[in-house]
């Protein structure tokens, strides 16, 4: 008797115990899709070309269940004039986020990296552009505390532009 109640429960345990559940990429294609998303959605100014601007950004942003950004906050970015394409880029992406079940709004923490691809000869006054950004960036730093709750971390987008 007692092995067929120890069988019983065993099998009603089965039933009813549930792995964890795995999360689809956040992203509608999955990691590729949206970092070439991003690739051609972020468009680099001609003045930040000009500047030869390059660094990095981290944004935390919310969606909701629908996939709609709802808020957009800058935890850091090495100038405040590499934000303005990263948030646009953004804001195109509306309902292409994916949330986990059972959640009304979910936040996400997605750095960039925005760059330039090296010219193959060498461009007099590169190195001194260069150094002229950097000297006179505005880097934009969180001072407060930075709430993480339940983000989720998505991986680095890379942004490389061509020099003219």
């Amino acid at each position: 008797m007692k092995k067929i109640v120890l069988i019983a429960v065993i099998l009603l345990t089965g039933f009813y115990a549930k792995a964890q559940d795995q999360l689809a990429f956040p992203f509608q294609g999955g990691k590729e899709i949206m970092a070439q998303f991003f690739k051609d959605s972020v468009v680099i100014s001609p003045q930040l070309i000009a500047q030869r601007a390059t660094g990095t950004a981290v944004f935390k942003f919310t969606a909701d269940e629908k996939g709609t950004i709802k808020k957009i906050i800058i935890y850091y970015a090495d100038d405040i004039a590499l934000t303005q394409p990263i948030i646009a880029a953004l804001q195109k992406s509306n309902h292409k986020w994916i949330i986990p079940d059972h959640e009304k709004l979910h936040d996400f923490i997605i750095p960039f990296s925005i760059g330039f691809t090296p010219p193959a000869t060498t461009v007099p006054g590169l190195q001194k552009a260069m150094y002229n950004y950097y000297s006179r960036r505005k880097p934009v730093v969180s001072l407060d505390q930075v709430p993480l709750d339940m983000a989720t971390l998505l991986p680095a987008v890379n942004i490389n532009y061509l020099l003219q």
